[in-house]
């Protein structure tokens, strides 16, 4: 067991993953010679060559167009988007092709391809590219969507992302890359794409999140639990397909949950949620539902107002407080 970086993580699997398959090749924004924006493929270029990591022009739209077409020639291209803010330049590729093609030709081609790309804001980038729009793709059918929290996960779901014959748009927060975290010496697990994880018991609450926010729910867990507080977190793992079954089973055991999420709260992911929460264990419930997002504002520049923009480890541990003095618990 080696204790290593999101960063690492996602790095040896793409690796392992181009020795396992001489079909896995690489392209994107400066993923050759500058190694990435974010160093996820420092030294591949130098291992594999050209052929198989392959520096784009900043053109987002044509280089996931040719993974399109290169997928489904029998290719499993990965995708290094700079962001998933410039994901919008090829959303036409992604949503309109890479998603329907296998529906469209009646399931005599599959388009086996993968979009990686960071998103998220705590890092001064701006609105432009701090953004959250997972719900843009989450929403669409033909596509999976996944959102891995650890190290450990980046590495099991990229490996099943890279080997599904499906197009899959696999998300990495930026305040992840540096997170460290167990992972097994020569692990192969390919995760379960579709099946969220119940990360830690409680009988309480259960906190629902994905990506950072996972990551944060599990530091809240450990902070309340110093109250007396038994908080079970579930880490959705997968945004399409989704995982309801998990998630009502948590609430049924609990009784009460809270959503936490880093995209808007309007129509976002916590919306969804807690409307299967509210179909599946509406009578298991002593309180609402209750969701924790980033304000509605485009992201700020500013360090104190693009803190104050994002969702905190304090606005879940007021949610929680305040969900359950409404069943009649005295909290905080």
């Amino acid at each position: 067991m080696s204790v290593i970086t999101y960063r690492q993580a996602l790095r040896d699997t793409l690796r392992a993953e181009m020795h396992r398959d001489e079909n896995v090749f690489l392209l994107g924004e400066e993923i050759g010679v500058f190694e990435g924006s974010y160093k996820i493929t420092e030294g591949l270029l130098k291992e594999f060559g050209e052929r198989r990591v392959r520096d784009t022009p900043i053109a987002e739209e044509g280089f996931v167009g040719a993974a399109v077409g290169a997928a489904m020639l029998g290719l499993r291209p990965v995708v290094e988007l700079m962001t998933i803010n410039f994901s919008l330049i090829a959303i036409d590729q992604i949503i309109n092709h890479a998603a329907k093609i296998y529906g469209m030709f009646g399931g005599q081609t599959s388009v086996p391809m993968v979009i990686r790309t960071p998103g998220g804001g705590g890092q001064q980038l701006g609105a432009t590219h701090s953004q959250n729009i997972e719900l843009f793709y989450s929403f669409i059918p033909g596509l999976k969507v996944l959102a891995p929290s650890t190290p450990a996960e980046a590495a099991s779901m990229l490996r099943a992302a890279i080997r599904d014959d499906d197009p899959v748009l696999f998300l990495e927060n930026l305040g992840l890359y540096n997170t460290k975290g167990e992972v097994p010496d020569g692990d192969d697990t390919v995760a379960e794409i579709g099946r969220a994880a119940v990360t830690r018991e409680g009988t309480d609450i259960t906190l629902i999140g994905y990506s950072r926010m996972a990551m944060v729910a599990s530091q809240v867990a450990e902070k309340l639990a110093e109250e007396g507080i038994s908080v079970e977190v579930v880490d959705l793992r997968s945004l399409r397909p989704l995982d309801r079954e998990t998630i009502v089973e948590s609430v049924r055991k609990t009784g009460c949950a809270v959503v936490a999420e880093d995209d808007w709260l309007t129509y976002g992911i916590g919306a969804e949620i807690a409307a299967s929460i509210q179909e599946g264990a509406f009578d298991w419930l002593d309180a609402p539902v209750r969701r924790v997002a980033m304000a509605e504002v485009p992201m700020p520049y500013a360090k104190p107002l693009e803190t104050a923009a994002l969702p905190s480890p304090e606005s879940l541990i007021t949610a929680v407080h305040e969900t359950l003095r409404a069943v009649g618990r005295r909290v905080g």
